[in-house]
């Protein structure tokens, strides 16, 4: 595609100039100097040269003027002041010597005879040609082209004098043929020049041409391609579409209370987002999967909607649908986020009913809470049942530990070997005071010159009696015979029986508090979901948004033809070089 030049433009101001002279010669007809401004001075005002004086005009001669009256056909009459002030205007208009000559030679062609070249243009005027257009300096050299007649002096005899009238200032007399000449022939420069104009100007229709149909062509594919289509999206999405009424609802899944001691790196992220980040992860995913889809298939006939015939036929879902196409319907129509900074969980569901979208928000509430319930149980039941096992252990060896203590009693006759010794103690210690008693009465008889034998041998035998019971007892508590265990090893067996039924009791209460520990923390494993946003039924339709869908798709298309576009102007060009 050509795209003219522009100039830039400085000093704009018209300024009247003189017409410069020029020289006497046939290419002056044809001046290819000009620069191109007409009449406007685009130079600097201290650049400017005064304009000269003005030149009287000198009028033809008496016979001139008989001979011009002679060969001119009828013209407008009118009195010498009306000539002058219109030749007055004409040279206010500032015209360029190229333009007053083309004037001259169009007034000689139309057998005018001017007195100036002012005066050509007046006359021209006057008849209704117009000097300066194109059309007449066309038709003066295809008239001079098709071989007119030269007069006396040969071809070039009429270029020459014309050169010669031409050449003269607006001031100069202007000096007229006697009688009429027919127009040789152009030089070859002239016809050159001509043609050349005529061949840019072919150029330039041509190229217009051509510009008018490319732009015709680019906007018939923009109309098929870009518009069409976006007009068919926009009826469809104005005209067809069902409207779908979403239901938000936003909730969080919460601990049941804080986790273990600040002191743990656990402890870190109680109470924020990320200690049930994961928890929430699952449960959107859960939300997604093909289970729910079918677990609200079959509770409230998600694919018998989507089935309906009032819905139009891109969104309707084929009565022999497959599961997957289901399952693309329902991940079209139930959008979940889930924001990590916050730790919310956002629902978005869709239905041509706003009551069926606000039962079908509900029911996956209910789901979303029994799989976060399902989360933690076998946490809570591992922790549990460690802790309940441990109890038990506990508890059957401490019964274990009961049942050898009660045995070792049954057997020895004993309840405790404390006591038992506490007897034994205290039976020896009551002989050993009738021992001492009777030893001092004995001693008391001996110390008479003459004892009483009678009375001495009572005692003695009571003391001897004393002292093997005595003996009896002590052997009891530290020596075995054939029909009695000794005091010392029945007191070591219970007393180690008592001893390990203490440790099982000990343990059983440890046992008992690692159970209510871990209840604790099972307690607190413990997720729930916090409903934030209630799903509400709305009163109008947020789907389809007409306006912005049909925008993104006439952007959408914009975009794919200029890259089409683009990719094949590259490709043309490669196969071109």
């Amino acid at each position: 595609m050509t795209t003219n030049p522009k100039a830039a433009r400085y000093n704009t101001r018209p300024v009247e100039r003189p017409a410069l002279p020029e020289a006497p010669d046939a290419s002056g007809l044809f001046d290819t100097q000009d620069d191109g401004f007409g009449t406007l001075d685009v130079r600097r005002d201290e650049e400017r040269a005064p304009p000269p004086p003005p030149v009287p005009e000198v009028g033809p001669t008496a016979a001139d003027l008989a001979d011009v009256d002679a060969r001119q056909p009828a013209r407008k009459a009118g009195t010498p002041e009306e000539i002058e002030a219109a030749l007055a205007r004409i040279a206010a208009e500032g015209l360029t010597g190229r333009q007053l000559r083309r004037a001259l030679l169009i007034a000689q062609k139309h057998q005018i005879a001017p007195k100036s070249e002012f005066d050509a243009v007046r006359l021209l005027r006057e008849a209704g040609i117009d000097p300066f257009s194109r059309a007449s300096m066309l038709r003066i050299v295809s008239s001079q082209g098709q071989g007119e007649p030269a007069g006396p002096g040969g071809a070039d005899a009429l270029p020459r004098q014309a050169g010669r009238e031409l050449a003269r200032l607006p001031g100069d007399t202007v000096q007229l043929p006697k009688r009429a000449r027919p127009v040789a022939l152009p030089s070859t420069e002239q016809r050159a020049e001509v043609n050349q104009a005529a061949e840019i100007l072919r150029m330039q229709q041509d190229i217009a041409r051509r510009r008018r149909r490319r732009l015709a062509l680019l906007a018939a594919r923009m109309f098929a391609f870009v518009l069409l289509p976006t007009f068919l999206a926009g009826w469809y999405f104005y005209r067809i579409a069902t409207p779908m009424y979403s239901v938000r609802s936003e909730f969080v899944i919460q601990q049941a209370g804080p986790a273990s001691s600040g002191g743990s790196l656990g402890g870190l992220f109680s109470g924020t987002a990320f200690a049930t980040s994961q928890d929430s992860i699952a449960v959107q995913g859960y939300l997604q999967s093909r289970e729910a889809m079918g677990r609200l298939d079959k509770d409230l006939g998600f694919r018998a909607h989507f089935q309906n015939p009032k819905i139009d036929p891109l969104q309707r879902l084929d009565q022999d649908a497959t599961l997957e196409a289901a399952y693309k319907v329902y991940k079209k129509f139930l959008k979940i986020s889930f924001d990590t900074t916050e730790g919310v969980i956002r629902m978005d569901v869709m239905a041509d009913d706003p009551l069926v979208a606000t039962a079908w928000s509900r029911q996956l509430i209910r789901y979303a809470e029994g799989q976060v319930d399902n989360l933690t149980q076998r946490l809570r039941a591992n922790q549990m049942q460690d802790a309940q096992a441990s109890y038990d252990a506990a508890q059957a060896s401490l019964m274990e530990s009961q049942r050898r203590l009660i045995a070792l009693q049954e057997k020895f006759k004993i309840i405790s070997s404390e006591t038992e010794v506490g007897l034994i103690v205290g039976q020896i210690s009551g002989l050993e005071n009738q021992i001492t008693q009777e030893r001092l009465a004995l001693a008391q008889m001996e110390s008479n010159p003459e004892p009483n034998q009678a009375r001495m041998e009572p005692i003695k035998r009571r003391i001897a009696t004393l002292d093997a019971q005595v003996a009896e007892l002590r052997a009891r508590m530290t020596e075995n015979s054939a029909d009695a265990t000794s005091l010392a090893e029945i007191q070591g067996e219970l007393l180690m029986a008592q001893s390990d039924m203490q440790t099982r009791q000990m343990l059983l209460a440890q046992a008992l508090q690692s159970m209510e520990t871990s209840r604790v923390e099972a307690n607190r494993q413990v997720r729930y979901l916090s409903l934030s946003v209630s799903p509400i039924p709305p009163d109008e339709p947020a789907y389809p948004r007409a306006f912005e869908n049909t925008l993104v798709t006439m952007l959408i298309l914009l975009g794919i033809y200029l890259m089409v576009s683009m990719t094949a102007a590259i490709l043309r060009e490669q196969v071109s070089s």
